[in-house]
């Protein structure tokens, strides 16, 4: 195989966390916009969750700064938008309920 130069190495792994993170930036950029996030499911936060956890303990292991500190940022902004969702979910069913009262 090939030798590859770490300079290139560093740049791919730098891009691929910030295209990874930016994704969830914008989704709670947009959650706390409309205050709502009824079309994330829960099993997609769940499975990500999991795979982000398990690429965290193998940046561990490698000893890999860029998987390590990607893995913690998509984690603790996978955390950021499950509260917004249970958040959201509990205030939607609540003003679902108050006009169901009056």
């Amino acid at each position: 195989m090939a030798e590859v130069d770490g300079t290139i190495l560093t740049i791919l792994g730098m891009a691929a966390g910030i295209l990874i993170l930016t994704g969830w930036v914008e989704q709670i950029y947009k959650g706390y916009k409309t205050k709502s996030l009824k079309d994330v499911s829960k099993f997609l936060m769940i499975f990500i969750s999991a795979g982000a956890i398990l690429w965290l303990i193998y940046g561990i292991i490698v000893e890999d700064v860029f998987v390590i500190g990607t893995n913690i940022a998509a984690i603790v902004l996978m955390m950021i938008v499950l509260g917004m969702k249970k958040r959201y979910d509990k205030q939607s069913k609540n003003k679902q309920v108050q006009s169901r009262i009056k």
